[in-house]
């Protein structure tokens, strides 16, 4: 369990998966998506930077305009109706208002006063709607951007020409001033001033309602093309968690029934039209899903044929136990406890050949696998073998036809129990006499070795049930229980787990006896 904790933890760590695995994967691609919207959007704040800098050009505008004005009116020599014809002719030029005022902040001239009405200031409640909502649209962006308010622009007296801070400022400095106000339509509006030398000071004012206009316009075709990408990633956003989340929910649910232990109710969605990483998922998960049901089908069946082959030997020691109490005779006796003996042996064999079959599959996923020469260990397995005596004059042939070493990567003793069964169980169907010729051949990245017998041979039809747990077909001379019926089933339950094959195949030229065939693939010479 630490192992397994570990394992979550590390991988969590892995994947940065901190406080985004808290949340769900529709709202997280929209947030991802709209982030990204949200940087278009800042080109709103772009337009304040524009507008600010087309205000700018205006003022250093209206600046020269006043000066080169000033410099005009000084020409006039005091000639009032040329004065005030010269302000007339620039106010209509330039499209300012221009007014003239004393050092001590008399009007001397107004071109407004004389008839030239350019600049007005419009009343925002006469406006139609859709000005007062470019209005308030205007205060909204202003104010997220954080862009600075000029104060508003309202009129003094006709001789209080002092109260204009730029009258004031070029009479002080005896140079140009400007100032940006805010009509109340919320429209600039630019006053500058310059001195006239011995005459006072002239003020130009002008409504830039164009740098207003520009502004909103270009705002306009940035909304649709905001709304346009934002409605289209929203369906797209829709539309991708859809497809990714929809089918890992119902993967999800299917595998919590299979935690419930529904494995055989449950039918695992496949999604065979899809081959990507989610179909690859779902495959695998089904897989898995008809993997465990397989497993479990396995190990009741398992468990069902450890029960029966259980109580027989049980049976027959309980039946032998009572009997012990009423028989007599010694000799009757005597062979009641030769029955109590053998079934005890058959019972230890038992549980010792359960005990490694039910633990095989997990020892064999955790064992590391090395170089193993099968021609060294099958060559060794026979040495064995013969030193400790054949039977009925039975000879053992090895052929080791590939010249140099026959390498596997595995496990040395468990391809050595596989081996030494097949030898044993050979023997054992061997006649007097008899043969058994055992090769060991290359054929490609295939090692194959035959273990061919001259005894009675497995029927066609009893091939692959020989290899079943607890299946034993053995011959008529052997006594009753000597073998427990696992030593096929645990030999290819090992060659598999070396990603081999076992099998029994005819023998060439119709010959009697049978032919047990291993196939493994071949490792790294050594």
């Amino acid at each position: 369990m630490a192992q397994d904790t570990a394992s979550q933890t590390s991988d969590d760590q892995a994947l940065g998966l901190k406080w985004s695995n808290r949340v769900s994967l529709t709202p997280r691609i929209l947030a991802v998506n709209i982030f990204a919207l949200a940087l278009l959007g800042g080109g709103f704040s772009y337009l304040d930077s524009y507008r600010s800098r087309m205000v700018d050009s205006r003022v250093e505008q209206a600046s020269r305009e006043a000066r080169l004005i000033a410099q005009a009116l000084a020409s006039t020599n005091k000639d009032e109706k040329r004065r005030d014809l010269l302000v007339l002719s620039l106010a209509r030029d330039t499209g300012t208002r221009i007014r003239l005022f004393t050092e001590e902040g008399k009007m001397l001239a107004d071109s407004r006063e004389l008839g030239l009405r350019n600049v007005t200031l419009r009343d925002p409640d006469k406006d139609p709607w859709g000005l007062e909502f470019a209005r308030f649209l205007d205060a909204v962006i202003d104010t997220v951007a954080g862009a600075s308010r000029a104060p508003a622009y309202r009129e003094r007296s006709r001789d209080a020409g002092l109260d204009w801070p730029d009258v004031r400022t070029a009479q002080s400095v005896h140079g140009s001033a400007a100032t940006v106000w805010r009509a109340p339509d919320r429209t600039p509006v630019i006053t500058a001033a310059a001195p006239i030398t011995g005459l006072g000071v002239v003020m130009t004012t002008v409504n830039a309602r164009d740098i207003t206009q520009t502004v909103r316009s270009e705002r306009y075709r940035l909304g649709i093309v905001l709304l346009i990408v934002s409605l289209s990633s929203i369906f797209l956003s829709l539309f991708l968690a859809r497809t990714i989340v929809r089918p890992l929910r119902l993967l999800a649910r299917a595998a919590i029934r299979v935690r419930l232990g529904r494995a055989r109710e449950v039918v695992v969605p496949r999604l065979p039209d899809r081959s990507d990483e989610i179909g690859l998922l779902a495959r695998a998960l089904s897989d898995m899903t008809q993997a465990l049901r397989a497993r479990i089908d396995a190990t009741e069946s398992f468990a069902a044929d450890v029960t029966h082959e259980l109580k027989n030997p049980l049976a027959s020691l309980r039946s032998a136990v009572e009997s012990l109490t009423t028989v007599k005779k010694r000799e009757h006796r005597d062979q009641l406890l030769e029955i109590v003996r053998d079934d005890v042996h058959r019972l230890d064999r038992l549980i010792t050949d359960i005990s490694e079959a039910s633990r095989l599959d997990a020892q064999l996923s955790r064992a590391t696998f090395e170089p193993v020469d099968i021609g060294a260990l099958i060559q060794a397995l026979l040495d064995g073998r013969e030193a400790r005596g054949l039977p009925a004059g039975i000879r053992i042939a090895f052929d080791r036809r590939s010249k140099g070493s026959l390498t596997v990567l595995g496990e040395g003793g468990r391809l050595e129990r596989v081996f030494e069964n097949l030898i044993e169980n050979a023997i054992s169907f061997s006649p007097e006499n008899g043969t058994i010729a055992i090769s060991a051949q290359s054929d490609g990245d295939t090692l194959v070795v035959r273990v061919d017998d001259e005894g009675p041979g497995v029927p066609e039809s009893s091939r692959e049930n020989i290899f079943r747990r607890f299946h034993s077909v053995r011959p008529e001379s052997e006594a009753f229980g000597q073998h427990s019926g696992l030593g096929l089933a645990i030999a290819r339950t090992i060659v598999e787990a070396h990603q081999g094959s076992i099998a029994v195949e005819p023998r060439e030229g119709r010959l009697s006896g049978a032919r047990f065939v291993v196939r493994l693939p071949k490792g790294p010479r050594g």
